[in-house]
């Protein structure tokens, strides 16, 4: 290996690491402390203080929650193309920031929201220009997601990842650590923000998340010099286009026998196969045509037109990428049934009693805090006491599987809906009993802890389903398409999200002739109806995540280890111990 290599190679060694964490997930607390603590309680924002009716205020909310979950896929290939991971999150961080102030000064000033109501006067709705202010705050917000949201977590499992020539173990606990963290700060902004926005005002309780975005982006920056920073690859969309346009022309090409002929050229991946190659799969052989090698395929320089020929590694790429949909896909319906646990579920705790004791009342959105205690506690028993437990049956680093920890969250996730419409007929017919049906804004004698098994379970599922869903998205996608498929997430979300709006839409105008289940009285609504509906298509979902887990073919890959030189991985499977050594190659004389 040539000096200047070797010394690119060590200083990549003393960069990155754990050290690195502080700064990156600084970030990400602060971006979903503010997230959350402007998020829990909008539905009391949008229906109490702008005036707005429940169904528009819920479809406002998943509409703003699916925007901020597709503007991600915008900034992951900005980060993947051209701009990096770090400057993408430090632009983004700056956007959400400007979003944030702008939300803060539609509270405080009084002709950027409607006046409270007075006596019994009909209150004012938001006006048009007011609305407008509103829907630009979130957009500014919205942006800003875009560029943090896909690039922080494969930021941060890059500083171990290529810090570490084994780091499957760290990798899988880095992904835990994300989630961990995120909770806490959700479990922050749960609590003291939503208090404050209850009790002392919102221009207070959105102007401290405002605060602490500032503090995090002031955090990122100052770990500059401590990164390893990847240099992006090109546009990924563009490379999968030219493996589709050269295996259509080749369309009627035979391929060889022998897969070895295929075109493969090291030093053109190199900036896209830092850690190593992807090797050929026998799944979808048409786009290997792609990589036949043809007359005129080739310039005089002796570089391939690539619009004309892809190399194996780029066509396998490709075929990474439309491996992972169908499972992918399982979390857009598993988005659409959580949808209303920032909407319906806070009005059904609205309506119930809060006190904890005579002089202190729990605000509704605060209830969430029992799904993220749930999923904080199963993150810390996941990795503390189940991991090792099961790495003694199964051999493996993370003791199961991802596929197999996103299936037994699916499972979890269905028993949610089915307390909380089990929930929600009792509370109906608490409301039957003492004569509040016709009282929307009465407080029905049942305690609010009623609504504790389906948050907690929700938190429990969670802890399953969202980090190995992310984890699985990180792992099976291609070396330079990870911010794009950290991005696949929060598409996820966002059409998840999207869904849920959908659906209330469709319920609502099929059910207004037919006993209208939701309204804005929830007493006489048929709530728990909506949550059954919910639970039969998650039911729906799990059998069919069941059918793809069972077919996947996880990637081939070749690693490279330092001073170790290539490893070649058979179905590699997520650093979960898949990986079968088969041969050496000495890169060190490349």
């Amino acid at each position: 290996m040539a000096t200047s290599e070797r010394e690119k190679k060590m200083k990549k060694i003393k960069q990155g690491g754990m050290r690195t964490m502080p700064f990156i997930l600084a970030n990400e607390v602060f971006d979903r402390f503010a997230t959350a603590g402007f998020n829990a309680n909008m539905i009391t924002y949008l229906t109490q203080q702008l005036h707005m009716p429940l169904v528009e205020a819920s479809n406002t909310l998943t509409n703003f929650a699916g925007t901020s979950s597709m503007t991600p896929i915008i900034g992951a290939l900005i980060a993947d193309s051209f701009a990096g991971r770090f400057w993408t999150i430090t632009l983004g961080s700056i956007f959400y920031q400007l979003g944030m102030i702008s939300l803060t000064l539609s509270a405080i000033l009084p002709g950027l929201h409607p006046p409270p109501c007075s006596g019994n006067q009909t209150c004012r709705e938001a006006s048009k220009w007011q609305l407008l202010f509103l829907y630009g705050s979130l957009l500014l917000t919205s942006i800003g997601s875009g560029g943090i949201r896909p690039c922080v977590v494969a930021f941060g499992a890059d500083q171990l990842t290529l810090n570490d020539p084994n780091p499957n173990t760290k990798r899988w606990s880095f992904f835990n650590l994300y989630f961990f963290s995120m909770g806490i700060s959700t479990l922050l902004a749960l609590t003291v923000v939503v208090y404050i926005q209850e009790n002392i005002g919102w221009g207070w309780g959105l102007g401290i998340p405002t605060i602490g975005m500032f503090f995090s982006v002031v955090v990122f920056v100052i770990g500059y010099p401590l990164y390893i920073k990847l240099k992006p690859g090109g546009s990924p969309l563009t490379r999968l286009a030219q493996v589709v346009v050269a295996a259509f022309r080749k369309r009627k090409t035979p391929l060889p026998s022998d897969p070895n002929l295929l075109y493969q050229d090291k030093e053109l991946d190199a900036d896209i196969s830092v850690t190593g190659r992807l090797l050929h799969t026998d799944q979808l052989k048409f786009f290997d045509r792609a990589a036949v090698v043809r007359e005129g395929d080739m310039l005089s320089s002796g570089m391939p037109k690539l619009w004309r020929l892809s190399t194996v590694h780029r066509v396998e790429e490709l075929k990474s990428i439309i491996r992972m949909m169908p499972i992918w896909v399982v979390g857009i319906l598993l988005v659409t049934a959580a949808s209303h646990n920032h909407t319906f579920a806070i009005q059904q705790a609205r309506s119930m009693d809060r006190h904890l004791w005579h002089s202190f009342e729990i605000p509704a959105a605060s209830m969430s805090i029992f799904t993220v205690f749930s999923m904080l506690l199963t993150l810390a028993f996941y990795d503390q006491i189940f991991v090792p437990v099961a790495r003694r049956f199964t051999g493996k680093p993370s003791g199961i599987t991802y596929l197999q920890r996103l299936g037994i969250g699916l499972s979890i996730s269905v028993t949610a809906n089915v307390a909380a419409a089990l929930v929600e007929v009792r509370r109906k017919a608490v409301a039957a009993k003492y004569g509040l049906i016709n009282q929307p804004n009465a407080t029905i004698p049942l305690t609010v802890f009623w609504l504790i098994p389906q948050y907690s379970i929700s938190g429990i599922a969670e802890a399953f389903m969202s980090v190995a869903h992310m984890e699985f998205l990180y792992d099976q996608s291609p070396e330079s398409m990870r911010s794009t498929a950290a991005a696949l997430f929060w598409l996820a979300v966002s059409t998840g999200n999207y869904m849920g709006t959908l659906l209330v839409t469709l319920v609502n105008d099929l059910t207004k002739k037919k006993g209208d289940w939701l309204q804005n009285n929830i007493n006489k609504g048929k709530l728990d109806y909506y949550y059954w509906l919910v639970t039969g298509l998650q039911v729906l979902n799990l059998a069919y995540y069941v059918l793809c887990a069972s077919f996947y073919k996880f990637k081939p890959l070749e690693v490279a280890e330092v001073d170790k030189g290539f490893r070649v991985g058979d179905e590699e499977g997520g650093g979960n111990g898949d990986v079968e050594l088969v041969g050496v190659v000495d890169v060190r004389a490349k």
